[in-house]
């Protein structure tokens, strides 16, 4: 059977082939990734979005070893001035 004189050969589709499988697989890993890193972020945003007074927020930060006394104090007589 006589294929005719065509300029691009079979190499040329396999070569396409595995071009088109790379990609694919490329972003089905993204976008696995992508779900994993939104599943997983949600518990971080939903604490940062929480309706939390300045003073709230401030003991918070004094309470795992962020900010010294000294700094709390003068944090929360700024907040008090507001």
């Amino acid at each position: 059977m006589h294929w005719g004189d065509y300029s691009w050969g079979i190499g040329f589709w396999m070569g396409l082939g595995w071009l088109l499988m790379i990609v694919f697989w490329a972003l089905v890993i993204l976008g696995v990734v992508y779900l994993v890193k939104l599943i997983a972020g949600t518990g971080a945003k939903k604490e940062a979005t929480e309706d939390e007074t300045p003073l709230e927020i401030l003991k918070k930060r004094y309470a795992k070893g962020e900010i010294t006394k000294e700094q709390f104090d003068q944090m929360n007589e700024d907040i008090s001035k507001e």
